[in-house]
Order: structure tokens, then sequence, then C-alpha cells
């Protein structure tokens, strides 16, 4: 498929569109030559193509959605910190926030043919699976994976109107994501040449994936056959587990030297995912081979940002 001819005379929207994973969707989205337009929280800086609304404000977020008539849409808006304090926030504008835009969608006299909702390899929780595929039973262990599964079960009372995907993202990372995520506060650290860092769990594992295949993955499933991805769930996920020492040594190769680390209990998180590692056949089963970036090569693109 021809990716700079694929989204031409077609209007996408994507909510979220100002934040760390919404940027690079918007750039994958308008270099496939879509019409991109976004919805970034109210208060926030207005761009291009972009409106400013509330999931929660039904009426507002109704009038954007019958102004833009989307062709497709790419709903990243969400409290996405697992540590965020204010759970009936999270609950609100997760679950709430997207039945919202769910029946705005519903609503226009045209649905789009792609809905990708962005949920959370979280909501798998702590599982004794060694690669975790779509089928596996949820456990979420957290408010943040219990608001993410409510709102898949949710979804799919929209489902007999709209041609929904569920994106599970396993994590990732790049350059602008914030500080208070794991692999960008270790990037930070080593970047300063600073000779020591406070980290909470070290006993972890996970599947780091680079933020930009994350946007052409999602790129993929909207312009994938509706037969392919409708109603289904799929992992986005790079198949590779890294526990936190290789990428402590990781970072030491690129930044050629070590740091000290000290574990502080206050970032030691009750009922920590202990490994997440996926399993993306399903995900290539539709839209081709997946290449992951490699991580050292994304850490590298941190660094020299």
């Amino acid at each position: 498929m021809n990716a700079i001819l694929e989204g031409a005379g077609k209007r996408a929207l994507i909510t979220g569109s100002a934040g760390f994973t919404g940027r690079y969707v918007v750039q994958e989205l308008r270099a496939a030559g879509y019409q991109v337009h976004g919805i970034v929280a109210p208060g926030s800086p207005v761009g291009e193509g972009e409106f400013s609304a509330d999931l929660n404000d039904r009426a507002g977020l109704a009038a954007v959605v019958q102004q833009v008539r989307p062709d497709v849409v790419v709903h990243l808006a969400a409290i996405a910190f697992v540590a965020h304090g204010d759970a009936e926030q999270m609950y609100r504008v997760n679950v709430a926030g997207t039945r919202n835009l769910l029946e705005a969608l519903a609503g226009l006299a045209q649905p789009p043919s792609a809905v990708l909702l962005a949920s959370s390899a979280n909501i798998y929780g702590n599982t004794d699976v060694g690669v975790i595929d779509e089928d596996v039973s949820a456990a979420p262990a957290n408010d943040y994976a219990v608001s993410k599964l409510a709102m898949e079960y949710m979804a799919r009372l929209w489902g007999d109107r709209l041609p929904l995907i569920i994106a599970r993202p396993f994590n990732y990372t790049g350059v602008g994501q914030h500080e208070n995520f794991l692999l960008p506060k270790i990037v930070a650290h080593f970047r300063r040449r600073e000779p020591r860092i406070e980290l909470g769990n070290l006993h972890v594992w996970r599947d780091f994936s680079d933020v930009r295949m994350v946007a052409r993955s999602y790129r993929q499933l909207l312009a994938a056959p509706v037969a392919a991805t409708a109603g289904r769930a799929f992992n986005i996920c790079s198949g590779n587990a890294y526990s936190l020492g290789e990428v402590l040594d990781l970072m030491a190769d690129i930044a050629g030297y070590r740091i000290d680390v000290h574990v502080n209990p206050a970032f030691v998180r009750a009922n920590e995912v202990i490994r997440l590692v996926g399993d993306n056949r399903r995900l290539a089963g539709v839209i081709g081979p997946i290449d992951p970036v490699p991580l050292g090569d994304t850490l590298r693109w941190m660094t020299e940002a």
C-alpha cells in the first residue's frame, strides 16, 4: 500500500493530539495524506487543525465531532500515568469521556470507517504467562489498568454501530515523553551526567517499543480491512523483554559511565506488575511484518535529541 496516498481525501480525528503519542500519530497520518484534526484539553495551546474540548463535555465534544466529520479516529486522550493521584478523575476521563466520544461518533450521518481506542497492556496485570497474547485473561492490578479494561467493556456496547479497534500498547518511549516515566527519567539523569539515580522496583521486565513504531502500527491498523480489525484487540509491542538492569547497561554504554543506583521506597509501587512481554503475532497478521526499533537505538535517539 502506498503510504503517501493512503489517507488522501480522508479526515482523521485524534484526541490527545498534543500529547506525547499524539504528536507522533499526527506526523504519521499527515505523512500518509490524511487531513488531520486534533482535540486538546481546555487550556492547552491550540495548534493547526486542533480544537479545544473536554471529553466530559458531551455537547461540546459532539459539536467538534460534527464539525470534523472524521473518516478515521484515534482516541488517545486519557489519564495515562499509572501513579496519578486522582482515581475518580481517571475513571471519569478514561471511561465516561470515551463513552461521550463514541456516542458523538455514532451520531454522525456517516460514521467513521475505523475508530482506534488506545487501551493498555496493563490490563493483563501480573500473569504467569511468559508471553502475553490477546486471549490472556485480564487481571488489572491498579486503577489505571481497571479504567482501561472498563473502557474496553463499555466500548463493546457501541460495536454494532462503530468499527472499533482496541489497541493494547505495552511500554513504549521516545523523545518528548515526560520524565515521570521510567526511561525518560533514566535518560535525563545520564544526559546530565548525574552520579546517582533513585528508582523504585528494580526487578521488573518490560517490553519496550519505540513511539514511532507505535504510531506507525496505529496508522496501519486504520488502513487495514475492516473485516480484519473491527471488534478485535491488538497488542502493540516488540515481543522482547528488557530488565531494568539491561536498560541501565545500555545507557552506560551510550553515556560512557555507570550511574550509582539507589532504591527509594517511596518509588516502589504496591501491586507492581513484574513482567510484561507481549505477543504481536495478531498485529503482524493484519499489518504485515513488524520491525521493532532496537531499544539501544531508541535510547541513543533520546539521549542525543
